[in-house]
């Protein structure tokens, strides 16, 4: 059994939300960790988990960012945590679907990425890295993410739909 871990200084766990319904915000997490359990090289039998500190949330913008970690979105009081779990992998050439529990402000779903393999080799220290890239779509509001508010023409200021956009390196341990 192969066990990769994630190198956050080659990795990036992102989102992006429509504003008004004409604009995209993005915004990714600072901090955060995981770790892919494999015994066959292509990675069809993997096991993933990952976790990532709700409270480095940066959009880029204090005011938002701050309003995000509060009671109104993520709670981080509260839950200070988002997690990931995979119960199935699906391989079909280069491409997988990753199906897994995320936990997200106490509330677990199940969801389903799309995840392409960039690509398996040596980094310039010597180590077996790997590189793949996961996209999806969650609905904020089955995770608790409730706030909402109307501007004065009818317009919804932040969608439901949130698209995840996941770059990761992965290093294999030894």
């Amino acid at each position: 059994m192969a066990t990769w871990t994630i190198d956050p200084m080659h990795s990036e766990i992102g989102f992006k939300v429509k504003h008004l319904v004409i604009s995209t915000v993005s915004g990714k997490f600072k901090t955060f960790e995981g770790k892919v359990e494999a015994e066959k090289e292509d990675f069809s039998d993997a096991k993933v988990t990952f976790s990532a500190d709700v409270n480095s949330i940066d959009t880029g913008v204090e005011q938002r960012d701050q309003h995000l970690k509060s009671a109104d979105f993520f709670d981080v009081e509260q839950y200070p945590k988002l997690n990931f779990e995979s119960t199935a992998v699906t391989k079909n050439g280069d491409e997988y679907e990753l199906t897994g529990n995320l936990t997200l402000k106490g509330i677990t779903k199940s969801i389903t990425l799309k995840v392409e393999l960039g690509g398996v080799g040596p980094n310039m220290y010597g180590q077996t890295v790997a590189g793949f890239e996961a996209t999806g779509k969650i609905n904020r509001k089955e995770f608790g993410l409730t706030w909402d508010a109307v501007t004065d023409n009818g317009g919804v200021v932040v969608s439901d739909e949130v698209k995840v956009v996941a770059n990761v390196e992965l290093v294999k341990q030894a």
